[in-house]
């Protein structure tokens, strides 16, 4: 729940304290005009929340999602790991790459059973990064 708190905080939800005390938070789904107590936020179990928190940390920190998949014998299923990485550099004429690149930030995930879970740890763990000057 703590990090779901991390991520509204990261998304600038604005909030609101009900009657109860209770701290809200204002999610713009399809501009409902809903408001979630901290423990309705639902990044970790929905890609609908999750993804606009990807493409923010992608458009705000040019920042490179990536997810490999690789079959497990010993458990015989797919397990799922997030790399999330930030290059600075020379762009080539052509722009087709960068060189003279240097890594600001570079995560490697652990290795889970799920996809949305890997990709949530890897956004939180950003956040954790960023929130404390890590870049």
């Amino acid at each position: 729940m703590e990090d779901n708190k991390l991520i509204a905080e990261f998304m600038e939800l604005p909030t609101e304290v009900s009657k109860e005390g209770l701290l809200n938070y204002y999610h713009r789904k399809y501009n409902s005009g809903t408001w979630y107590e901290e423990h309705e936020l639902s990044y970790e179990v929905s890609w609908e929340w999750l993804m606009p928190v990807v493409k923010k940390i992608e458009r705000k920190h040019k920042a490179n999602f990536r997810t490999e998949c690789l079959w497990n014998e010993f458990i015989e299923c797919s397990i799922y790991q997030v790399i999330v990485s930030i290059e600075q550099g020379e762009m080539s004429k052509d722009k087709s790459c960068i060189y003279d690149s240097k890594k600001i930030y570079w995560y490697i995930g652990d290795s889970v059973k799920c996809k949305r879970e890997a990709t949530y740890k890897a956004v939180v763990e950003f956040i954790k990064t960023y929130n404390h000057g890590g870049m």
